[in-house]
């Protein structure tokens, strides 16, 4: 790739990037290292070793994924106006450390006394307060570490969308390693050796982002400093946003223990988790916030590439809730009714997760070379359209699946190929929307409210995860510790979640293609 001529001096560049790059990538890849070796294990754990049913599992797993991504709106607030994204990442970063090594206590498994399940309620408890310190990590953590990767570079340097390629290959090279060895452990030697590998992991992260700092020069730092040195009842304001935080951490231990409860609030709406009624009121609070900053501070332009922002955090939504029943149904399919032989060697269902990480590294060089190639020969897609195509690799790869309920082997069992190329076809379009779409958060922000924004980016993906645990509940089965007893019934109803799920895909990819247009005008110029 040429050198572009920028601010950013020669001597601080690497193959083209800045070094804050690699600081960045290597901190996130030992982040998502921990994260998706927890979560390749956990639905599996759930469902065998707490004899969760299905459809609790899913909930618990849509409830933590929402969660998880919902925090990180608040965190990216704090960071823009106290913190700074430098605290906020090493705060969040210790949290999570706790939380994986805390998940690492598994207790007693539970078992059937009378015909009735008998938990273990202390390690239940330990492993719900284990999560919350999980999603209250990731809330401070995620939002900032991306927010740090759109400031290593001047407003439309061309070399962004592949910088945030090479990112996100960071984030996959934790998330392919992971399942592999967490999965593993956790499925053979014990579910404790899995999570607590992954507690490991994000300490190394913790660990390179630290020693990593000189490399940042500044951009990771709080614009308001003196702010955090305020004294409010004898305590700086800093240490106040500590403990708050911490103290947060019951309000979500107690979210996460209702997980499959449903509120009525008044009798003119539905009944919903005490989560979704969370999330609907960050989403109105924060649309209210977003909606007075655009009229009283945007001019037409800004408030215009606000509002494309916002389509394209919609069209982010609809993909991951395609995307992240990867982690749910995917997983339970993988289990229950796949022939898991590969070249000789069996994987177990976790280990298969790491096929969409792999595929993304595959990828990655590709996409790197792509789109700087096209955009000089001024043939490249604008972001819009990559949201378009996104959505429909992701229906398409539903499509593989549906496919692949048709075609089961002499066992019964489906051939473990169509996994594998299903994923192939999903990473095309999340390798294509995905990256691009965080470029696009760092571009079409006012640059006040990058990090809101971002947090706004993951409050999208908490509904996506709601509505993966949704579709997977139309596949939710009747199972003996995760074992089913009627293998063509469990591949039927797989096969009725993938046609409606391949249906969402295609039908929101032709919704986002007529509104190419509209959106490339309210971009103004940004590609």
């Amino acid at each position: 790739m040429p050198i572009i001529e920028t601010e950013i001096p020669a001597n601080e560049l690497v193959f083209g990037h800045p070094k804050g790059l690699y600081v960045c990538f290597f901190t996130e890849m030992w982040e998502r290292f921990s994260f998706y070796g927890m979560k390749a294990l956990l639905f599996l754990y759930l469902v065998k070793y707490h004899l969760f049913t299905d459809e609790y599992g899913y909930n618990l797993l849509g409830a933590y994924g929402a969660l998880v991504y919902a925090l990180p709106v608040v965190g990216g607030l704090i960071a823009d106006r106290y913190l700074g994204m430098r605290k906020a990442v090493i705060f969040g970063a210790s949290l999570l450390v706790m939380g994986h090594f805390g998940m690492a206590f598994e207790g007693h498994a539970a078992s059937k006394v009378s015909g009735e399940i008998v938990r273990d309620t202390q390690a239940l408890q330990i492993f719900y307060f284990s999560l919350s310190l999980i999603i209250m990590g990731v809330g401070f953590l995620k939002p900032n570490i991306s927010t740090i990767v759109g400031k290593l570079y001047p407003q439309n340097d061309p070399r962004r969308d592949s910088g945030f390629t090479l990112f996100y290959a960071g984030i996959n090279l934790g998330a392919w390693i992971a399942p592999l060895i967490c999965g593993y452990l956790g499925e053979t030697y014990g579910w404790k050796y899995g999570f607590g590998l992954a507690g490991i992991g994000m300490l190394a992260g913790l660990i390179v982002f630290i020693k990593g700092q000189k490399y940042l020069h500044g951009h990771a730092e709080s614009a308001h400093p003196e702010r955090l040195k305020e004294k409010r009842f004898g305590l700086a304001t800093e240490y106040w946003i500590y403990l708050l935080a911490i103290l947060s951490l019951t309000l979500v231990w107690g979210l996460l223990q209702k997980h499959s409860v449903s509120l009525q609030i008044v009798s003119w709406l539905p009944s919903v988790s005490p989560v979704i009624w969370l999330l609907h009121s960050i989403t109105l609070i924060l649309a209210i916030g977003i909606g007075w900053f655009m009229i009283k501070y945007c001019n037409k332009a800004e408030r215009q590439q606000m509002m494309a922002l916002i389509v394209i955090i919609f069209a982010g939504l609809l993909f991951f809730g395609l995307y992240e029943q990867t982690y749910s149904s995917w997983v339970a399919m993988s289990d229950r009714v796949m022939d898991r032989s590969m070249l000789g060697t069996e994987l177990s269902a976790s280990q298969l997760t790491a096929l969409g990480a792999f595929f993304i590294l595959v990828l990655t060089p590709f996409f790197t070379w792509l789109w700087p190639y096209l955009d000089a020969r001024k043939i490249n897609p604008s972001t819009p359209l990559k949201m378009a195509i996104g959505l429909f690799f992701a229906g398409l790869a539903f499509l593989v699946l549906v496919w692949a309920t048709h075609s089961s082997g002499a066992n019964g069992l489906i051939s473990v190929w169509f996994l594998v190329l299903a994923y192939f076809v999903l990473e095309i379009g999340e390798m294509t929307l995905s990256p691009i779409s965080l470029s696009a958060v760092t571009q079409l922000s006012v640059k006040r409210v990058v990090s809101l924004m971002m947090g706004a980016w993951f409050l999208g993906t908490s509904y996506s995860e709601i509505l993966a645990a949704e579709l997977s509940k139309l596949a939710a089965l009747a199972t003996d510790a995760g074992k089913v007893s009627d293998v063509a019934f469990a591949i039927g109803k797989y096969e009725t979640l993938f046609i409606f799920s391949a249906k969402i895909g295609f039908v929101t990819a032709i919704v986002f293609l007529i509104l190419v247009p509209l959106m490339k005008k309210w971009m103004h110029g940004i590609h």
